[in-house]
């Protein structure tokens, strides 16, 4: 019966552990978030940026490999995407 009571025990440490651990990632999320936050206007030149680069694509002046390489860094740069997409 002792068991019982030692395995409860270790139900919650490792309870508090996962729980401790997901806070610390919360927090660690909520500090970069907030350090990534771009002032209005850089996101409006980026989404000017954006804006002329789509123009040029359509009108064939850049290639699609070139116009994916521009969008995915005016996209990161802008937190709609990660480094790694």
């Amino acid at each position: 019966m002792a068991k019982r009571g030692g395995d409860a025990a270790l139900k919650r440490a490792r309870e508090k552990a996962r729980l401790e651990k997901q806070e610390a990632k919360r927090e660690k999320r909520q500090a970069r978030a907030a350090d990534e936050v771009i002032p209005p206007g850089d996101a409006d030149a980026l989404m000017e940026e954006f804006a002329q680069l789509s123009a040029s694509f359509e009108a064939s002046q850049v290639t699609e490999e070139r116009f994916n390489e521009e969008r995915h860094r005016i996209f990161v740069a802008l937190g709609l995407q990660s480094e790694d997409d």
